[in-house]
């Protein structure tokens, strides 16, 4: 089962236990398997509620008791301490482990001796539990989530008043395509950071899924512009495409008619080393019927701010346009073989049919010709032929069917 958090109004942690009793789990299992905790004084409650037209639950925790706060290490003693199953207890652990590294990253404490304030309370622990307690009923086994929106203004807590996105959130958040939005409000809590950093596998635009259900969470406040929901659609994997790697990457191009075309060589150097996976040097017709050029540019999002720079500093162009594109690609590892040059560095590419195709790398093979004063084409066609003879997929480990690169490039 394969699950997209949809987080276009950010994402908390009592949205999160909403969004999953929309789906279908159960309200009374979930009090029931929450009440295995060493907790007491606490009861939970779904509202029936709608947001600009669609119906969604608002999860409350209701609480008696009077303990707010807690240290990291009383809780994760409560959850190691607990039936629950190993799975719900160790993804419960890793979700209040982030929440605590950020905190002593913030405040310059050891990790065990972190005081959890509004995150060592009831509710706090129940929305963490409870969201492990509903991914292991659903039995989802793949999370996908879109970018996370953050707002802006100030938030007022435990130690004062804070700048939103909250420096917990911020934190956890490291190494996650977060965007920024106009909305003054917090849209993402540290618990919910917390709760999609540490389950969800990849973030980027909606999979390749069957829809089965779709549910939707309420946060705490009505926002006048977009309503205030987490959506999660569950299903599964389309299989069209399930023997293929996916991500995403960025475009950048400029069309050009008044340069020396002798600049255009040595900018695709630069170009790539400035990051870029691939050059396109594309001939187009502007405006007045000019002839030009079309300088294509494929990036990894994070070198999309030096492609960019480097185009601007060495060509005449004005602007350039920037996109995100999602790729397809086969099943790929760089692997090192002996051969009569020496240990050498090839591609193993799976195709679609199952068959795999060995192919040398291009910088490598030139360098054995140049330092050895042979021909290309004896370097490249004979670590061709050396890899199928020796290279075997890992899956069964026996020979099969070897294509190499220099018959499937006609």
């Amino acid at each position: 089962m394969l699950a997209y958090f949809d987080c276009f109004c950010g994402i908390s942690g009592d949205m999160t236990l909403g969004a999953f009793i929309d789906i279908g789990v159960p309200l009374n299992w979930l009090k029931d398997s929450l009440e295995k905790l060493p907790l007491k004084g606490f009861d939970l409650s779904v509202e029936s509620i709608s947001r600009s037209g669609i119906k969604a639950q608002s999860v409350h925790v209701i609480s008696k008791d009077n303990i707010k706060s807690r240290h990291y290490s009383e809780i994760k003693a409560l959850v190691q301490n607990s039936p629950l199953s190993q799975n719900v207890r160790e993804k419960s652990l890793e979700i209040f482990e982030r929440l605590a590294i950020a905190e002593s990253e913030i405040h310059g404490q050891p990790k065990e001796k972190v005081h959890f304030h509004e995150l060592g309370g009831i509710d706090a622990i129940v929305d963490i539990v409870g969201t492990a307690l509903c991914l292991e009923y659903l039995g989802i086994e793949k999370i996908v989530s879109s970018r996370i929106p953050l707002g802006n203004g100030f938030v007022s807590c435990q130690h004062g008043t804070l700048p939103v996105p909250a420096p917990a959130t911020l934190s956890i958040l490291k190494g996650i395509p977060v965007y920024g939005t106009e909305i003054p409000h917090e849209l993402v809590t540290p618990t919910g950071a917390a709760i999609i950093a540490s389950i969800a596998d990849s973030f980027e635009e909606i999979p390749d899924i069957i829809v089965e259900k779709t549910g939707y969470g309420a946060g705490k406040r009505d926002l006048k512009t977009i309503p205030n929901l987490l959506r999660i659609i569950i299903g599964t994997k389309e299989t069209l495409t399930s023997d293929f790697q996916k991500d995403r990457v960025s475009v950048v191009e400029t069309c050009i008619d008044d340069m020396n075309p002798e600049f255009f060589g040595f900018l695709m150097d630069r170009l790539f080393e400035e990051g870029a996976i691939d050059v396109y040097l594309i001939p187009v017709y502007m405006k007045k019927n000019r002839p030009g050029t079309m300088i294509q540019v494929l990036c990894m999002e994070n070198r999309k701010k030096s492609i960019i720079n480097r185009i601007l500093s060495e060509t005449t162009s004005l602007g350039v346009r920037h996109y995100d594109v999602q790729r397809f690609k086969l099943a790929r590892e760089n692997i090192t073989i002996k051969t009569s040059y020496g240990d050498v560095q090839i591609k193993r590419i799976k195709d679609p049919n199952g068959s795999v195709r060995l192919v040398p790398e291009y910088e490598i093979c030139k360098k054995i010709a140049i330092e050895r004063g042979i021909p290309l084409k004896i370097v490249y066609d004979t670590i061709s032929k050396e890899a199928v003879e020796i290279v075997s997929l890992p899956a069964n480990n026996t020979l099969t069917k070897l294509i190499p690169a220099y018959r499937t490039c006609a």
